[in-house]
C-alpha cells in the first residue's frame, strides 16, 4: 500500500515498539474505506481510535495521576494481583490518595530478580504515556508470604531516578 510523505511522518510519532503494529491497523483502514494509499487522515483516524485512551487530560481540564504497578516475578506464578487491581479499582489502601481520574496505564512484573525487566517496560511506557507514580506490588515489600524483594532498594532508586515517585505497597 502507498504511503504519501505526510502519513509516514504522522506514523512515526507511535512509539517504536508498537509502530509495525499501527502501520499494519492504517493500511487495514485504508482498505476498508476503500482506498490503495494511506492519507494523513487515516493515519489520525486510527491513532485517535487506538491512542485515545492515553489522553492526558481528565475532569475540568485536570490531568489525571497516571500510575504502573510492579509486581514480583516469582509471586506473580501463583498470584493473579486481584488485591492490587482491587484496591487501585476501589482507590483504597495505597490508593487512598487518587481521585477518580488516576489511570492505571501500566501493570508488570519485574521479571525476576534484580528487576531486570522493570527499566525497559517503564521506558517503553514513557513513549506513550507520562507516568507519575509507579506502586511496588505488596508482594515486594511485606514479609507475611515470602522474604520482601532483596533487590527493592536499587528498584526504587532506578524509577526515582526517570524522574517517577515510588509508594511501596498496593493493598497491604
Amino acid at each position: 500500500m502507498k504511503w504519501n510523505k505526510d502519513s509516514l511522518k504522522e506514523l512515526e510519532k507511535a512509539p517504536e515498539f508498537v509502530r509495525d503494529m499501527a502501520k499494519k491497523s492504517v493500511e487495514s483502514h485504508a482498505k476498508k474505506q476503500g482506498r490503495k494509499s494511506v492519507s494523513l487522515k487515516d493515519v489520525k483516524e486510527v491513532f485517535d481510535e487506538y491512542m485515545g485512551v492515553l489522553e492526558t487530560e481528565g475532569v475540568g481540564g485536570k490531568k489525571p495521576t497516571h500510575i504502573a504497578i510492579v509486581v514480583c516475578e516469582r509471586t506473580s506464578e501463583a498470584c493473579p494481583a486481584t488485591a492490587c487491581l482491587l484496591s487501585f479499582q476501589g482507590r483504597k489502601v495505597k490508593f487512598k490518595e487518587y481521585d477518580s481520574d488516576a489511570k492505571l496505564v501500566g501493570f508488570f512484573s519485574c521479571g525476576g530478580c534484580p528487576g531486570r525487566r522493570i527499566s525497559r517496560l517503564l521506558n517503553n511506557l514513557k513513549k506513550s504515556v507520562k507516568i507519575d507514580v509507579v506502586h511496588l506490588g505488596s508482594c515486594m515489600v511485606r514479609e507475611e508470604y515470602q522474604p520482601p524483594c532483596p533487590n527493592r532498594k536499587s528498584i526504587i532508586k532506578m524509577i526515582q531516578s526517570k524522574g517517577i515517585k515510588v509508594v511501596e505497597g498496593t493493598h497491604h
